[in-house]
């Protein structure tokens, strides 16, 4: 049994320290030693629950296609009020274990996401009430210096380039374990690689379709990676 594991914090703080990490590494570990499965990869989310954006869950379903693994998640219920991965997990076609809701499937797992969307609009009705209600008091919403602020912070042009060519590092770098297996079974020109990454279900790092010029640039991508990350893959 092939097995990639999801583990996820709520905060930067808490992802430097590992504060909550251990406990899901450990959790996952002993289903691997449990099941006698091989731990293909694990990846780490470090974001807010709030948000919708989930890029290492993404990578990790795109490589459960890949390779058939079963995606692993340590603590669903630590996801549970989040509407967004629920419906993501129930959709996405795979094959998905929780350690500590070993019952859950995608019923249940779309049951919890109605749940959560409900959750969350009540909670935003009753935030644009109270806003509303201090409007009519003349409170002053807003920052007026918001602009002023974030160029002070340096998050300007720069830093949202950085931004994204660190995202499309991260993709090829663990897309580079699919290349690789590729490789091994004979397909390595562009045109067949964009096909089976198109039929597996994998986009490229903007969310598209995979063509020659695409996979050639993965390609040039991974092979200026720094080294601890692998070797580059050979495309003939």
């Amino acid at each position: 049994m092939k097995v990639i594991g999801y583990l996820r914090v709520s905060t930067g703080k808490q992802g430097e320290s590992g504060l909550g990490l251990e406990a899901q590494q450990t959790a996952i570990e002993n289903f691997v030693r449990q099941r006698k499965a091989c731990l293909m990869k694990t990846f780490t989310e470090i974001e807010s629950g709030k948000r919708n954006e989930r890029p290492e869950l993404a990578q990790a379903i795109q490589l459960c296609r890949a390779t058939g693994a079963t995606l692993v998640i340590a603590k669903l219920d630590r996801l549970s009020r989040n509407a967004v991965f629920l419906l993501t997990l129930r959709d996405s076609g795979i094959n998905f274990l929780a350690t500590d809701m070993p019952d859950a499937n995608q019923l249940t797992v779309g049951i919890m996401a109605l749940i959560a969307q409900h959750e969350r609009e009540a909670i935003s009705k009753r935030t644009r009430e109270a806003l509303q209600a201090a409007k009519a008091r003349g409170t002053r919403l807003g920052n007026p210096n918001g602009a002023a602020a974030l160029r002070r912070a340096g998050k300007g042009n720069t830093a949202s380039l950085r931004m994204i060519r660190d995202n499309a590092d991260r993709h090829a770098r663990n897309l580079k374990p699919v290349l690789d297996a590729l490789h091994t079974e004979g397909i390595t020109s562009l045109g067949s690689i964009a096909r089976q990454l198109n039929e597996r279900g994998m986009l490229t790092s903007r969310g598209g379709q995979w063509h020659k010029t695409s996979v050639k640039n993965l390609v040039a991508r991974i092979r200026e990676l720094p080294l601890d990350n692998g070797a580059a893959t050979t495309i003939a």
